[in-house]
């Protein structure tokens, strides 16, 4: 069952932004405010990798090293979304990019666990970046 929504990808050229949203569905047993939630990216023929991770408070963040400077996560919890902003598209950003949420795992921990173990995920929104 989706219990996440994600929005905000498309198609963008090389060195553009992007700005996408996370939030619970309607249907959502959850709201985004009680879970930690990070960002999944898929590229076309991988696997999913980790890329942005933030605790429920928003107090602590996580970036694997080859988004930092990047990508930035934040959340609004009175809007119950989390947002991910990438600046600098590169093709290599060329993805689907899933949001999850868990109740235990935070930080790095979460954004270096499998994607499917989540508690909570979307269906993702698929960004595409052309050169």
């Amino acid at each position: 069952q989706v219990q996440l929504v994600e929005s905000g990808g498309g198609l963008v050229q090389s060195g553009g932004s992007l700005k996408l949203s996370c939030a619970a569905s309607e249907s959502s047993k959850i709201t985004v405010d009680r879970v930690h939630v990070g960002w999944f990216r898929q590229a076309p023929g991988k696997d999913h990798e980790g890329v942005a991770c933030i605790s429920k408070s928003g107090g602590t963040v996580y970036y694997p090293d080859s988004v930092k400077g990047q990508f930035r996560v934040s959340r609004d919890n009175a809007k119950n979304t989390v947002y991910l902003e990438i600046f600098s598209l590169k093709p290599e950003d060329t993805g689907v990019y899933y949001c999850a949420g868990d109740h235990f795992y935070t930080d790095r921990d979460m954004c270096t666990r499998p994607y499917n173990g989540m508690d909570y995920r979307g269906k993702g929104t698929p960004v595409t970046v052309s050169s």
